[in-house]
C-alpha cells in the first residue's frame, strides 16, 4: 500500500473546512476495520485513509503547522501503513478503571509472543509489535501490530481467518466474518 505524501496533507485551514464531510467516511471506514478480541482488546486494522485522517487530526488539536512538523507526523504514521502482505493494526487493551488497567497490563507482559492471525488451511502469522514499545514492568494499553502473511496465507485468506491470543491471563479467539475478511484482504494486495 502506497505511503501517504506530504501533498496529501491539508493545512489546518484546509482541513476545517472539509474535515465536516470526509470525517463521518473515515469514521465508517474505520468501524468497519475495529474488531474485537475478547472483551477488554480492540483492533483498528489501518490503510491509507485512516492513517491520513489520523495525520490530520493530530495536526489539528496539536496545532501543528511548521513543515518540518507536519514532514514528521507523516513519516511516524506512514509506519502504520500495511506493506504488501501485511496487515497493520493499532491494538487497544481497554479496561475501566486505572487501577484495574494497571493490574491487567502487567498481567499481560508476554503477549507480544502470544498472539496470531491464524489463516484456515494455511497457518498462524505472529503478531510483529513494535519493539519500541515493549517494557519490562507492564504492556502499553496502545500497540502497534503487523501481521506478515505469506504467499499461500494471503491466497487462503477467503477460506477464512481468526484473531487468537494463547496469553493465560487473555485466552480469546475471535474469528473474522465474511465482510471483514473483505474488508481487510485489500490490504495486502
Amino acid at each position: 500500500m502506497q505511503t501517504i505524501e506530504i501533498s496529501e496533507i491539508s493545512n489546518i485551514a484546509e482541513y476545517e473546512l472539509e474535515r465536516e464531510l470526509w470525517r463521518p467516511q473515515v469514521l465508517a471506514i474505520k468501524e468497519r476495520r475495529r474488531i474485537r478480541l475478547g472483551d477488554h482488546v480492540t483492533f483498528l486494522f489501518e490503510n491509507r485513509e485512516t492513517v491520513r485522517y489520523q495525520i490530520q487530526e493530530m495536526m489539528r488539536i496539536e496545532r501543528i503547522v511548521r513543515p518540518q512538523d507536519i514532514a514528521h507526523e507523516v513519516e511516524t504514521y506512514n509506519e502504520l501503513i500495511p506493506a504488501r502482505g501485511e496487515l497493520s493494526a493499532t491494538m487497544l487493551i481497554e479496561y475501566e478503571t486505572p487501577e484495574e488497567r494497571a493490574v491487567k497490563l502487567t498481567e499481560l507482559l508476554g503477549l507480544e509472543q502470544r498472539l496470531w492471525l491464524e489463516v484456515s488451511g494455511a497457518g498462524r502469522v505472529p503478531a510483529v509489535f513494535d519493539a519500541r514499545q515493549i517494557a519490562t514492568d507492564r504492556i502499553s494499553s496502545v500497540q502497534y501490530i503487523k501481521f506478515r502473511l505469506t504467499d499461500a496465507q494471503t491466497k487462503a485468506w477467503r477460506k477464512g481467518a481468526a484473531i487468537l491470543s494463547d496469553h493465560p491471563a487473555y485466552p480469546a479467539e475471535r474469528r473474522l466474518s465474511e465482510t471483514e475478511l473483505e474488508e481487510l484482504e485489500s490490504d495486502f494486495q
